[in-house]
């Protein structure tokens, strides 16, 4: 893409009701609008990252084994009357009358409809077990929508609901989805933390939320080192993977052995038994939550399968939530500098950024459009009439993982600069030695 034809309106200034760094680089950076109050347009450069995080989210709950499909946003409030919950959840869910004066609602979550959606479809266990997810736009009417994306209205969620014939098989699907999370977020490039939750009326430990590290976090957490070592992509000797029960048996036992609390989980007694050295404390944010119920919806909506015996078994359930368009700003609040946002490579709107600093001299021009010829859309090529200091400030602030400068000088002697915007490394290349390394 081309700067001079992109709708890229970056900020000068940082306005007034931004309070955290994502919500002020986001604005800044022209990756969002407010339209109301806890809602946002996502614009061309935010959008981008914004899919890029979900390709991401659905790359890996496929390899789980978790199959997409779509649910509708306006869901009928029967279902919810039939959980029980209809009138239980208070105010954060946006009611509405159709023209037939039914009852409808914007869905805040969906246990309901998607149990609905399995007790009308699958009637045996040899259909069983079945893990379905979808990524959709939610809205919870917050009091007090605030820090962006970080806590608005409307936002984009991935949620999986997974059905098992018993408790030993929600366990299974329990930690296939742990595995999934953390193969997710280790690909986004965060480091995460699961952290036991509460666990609410179900009782037992399969509650966890997902807290990853970031300077300006909301909670306290404190964690074994041992977390820092793990790599959850790894495939090979010492690795995970989502078919072997041995494997997930033990990754689950690394995930829930290890020390790692929230602040209002905290145990000083456990935490002094954790090696000094081993011992690591940070602020965090939370990004996702997993959660088995058990028959919670499907006992009173009546969902039930038939087991070998030829009873009527109702399915144990769970649920499996990662705040996608959340995910944006914790991003950029673990990786930013007061210049701007740090993208790491995976989730970057492009891979980098070419700056022309002559735009008119022949030699500048002509490799610029070489290099973006080559990279195509992949590179955002500053071609703007503007002074080098505004493309590099412009650069630093969208946070592009590389930046190809070239000027008069190299140009002529048929180099680039290249800097790299996470360690603000530079080094001068040929354009073939350039387009190599990113």
């Amino acid at each position: 893409m081309r700067l001079s034809r992109s709708f890229i309106p970056t900020l000068k200034e940082t306005p007034a009701e931004a309070q955290i760094a994502s919500h002020r680089l986001m604005l800044r950076a022209g990756l969002v609008r407010q339209t109301s109050a806890g809602i946002y347009a996502w614009l061309p450069l935010g959008f981008r990252v914004l899919k890029n995080i979900e390709r991401i989210v659905r790359e890996e709950q496929d390899a789980c084994g978790a199959q997409e499909l779509l649910m509708p946003t306006i869901q009928p409030a029967e279902l919810w009357r039939e959980s029980g919950r209809y009138e239980d959840y208070g105010d954060e869910m946006l009611r509405i009358t159709d023209r037939h004066e039914r009852d409808m609602l914007y869905g805040p979550t969906n246990e309901e409809m998607i149990t609905a959606l399995f007790r009308q479809s699958v009637q045996s266990y040899r259909e069983m077990p079945q893990i379905l997810y979808h990524i959709q736009w939610k809205f919870r009417d917050e009091v007090r929508p605030r820090f962006g994306v970080m806590r608005g209205r409307e936002f984009l969620m991935k949620d999986a609901y997974s059905f098992d014939m018993d408790y030993a098989g929600a366990v299974v699907s329990y930690r296939k989805m742990m595995l999934a999370y953390m193969r997710t977020f280790q690909r986004l490039g965060l480091k995460a933390i699961p952290m036991v939750a509460e666990s609410g009326p179900i009782g037992g430990d399969l509650s966890h939320e997902f807290i990853i590290l970031a300077p300006t976090g909301e909670s306290q957490v404190y964690y074994d080192a041992a977390f820092e070592e793990i790599d959850y992509l790894s495939r090979g000797a010492g690795g995970f993977s989502h078919d072997s029960a041995d494997d997930l048996h033990r990754f689950f036992q690394l995930m829930t052995t290890n020390y790692a609390a929230t602040d209002d989980k905290h145990d000083p007694v456990a935490w002094q038994k954790v090696a000094p050295e081993r011992r690591r404390e940070g602020r965090g944010i939370e990004v996702g939550h997993i959660f088995y119920f058990g028959t919670k919806y499907s006992r009173p909506m009546n969902c039930t399968v038939a087991a070998p015996d030829g009873s009527k078994v109702h399915p144990e359930m769970g649920s499996y939530g990662i705040g996608v368009s959340r995910l944006v700003g914790a991003v950029i609040e673990a990786s930013h500098d007061e210049a701007g946002i740090i993208w790491p490579d995976s989730v970057a709107p492009f891979k980098a950024a070419i700056l022309n600093l002559r735009r008119g001299d022949v030699a500048c021009d002509a490799m610029c459009e070489a290099l973006y010829a080559k990279l195509g859309a992949s590179a955002l090529y500053d071609d703007r009439e503007e002074r080098a200091g505004a493309k590099f400030a412009d650069a630093d602030l969208m946070g592009h993982p590389w930046q190809i400068i070239v000027g008069p000088r190299g140009a002529a002697a048929g180099k680039v600069e290249l800097k790299r915007r996470a360690t603000g490394e530079r080094g001068d290349a040929t354009p073939e030695e350039a387009l190599a390394r990113i």
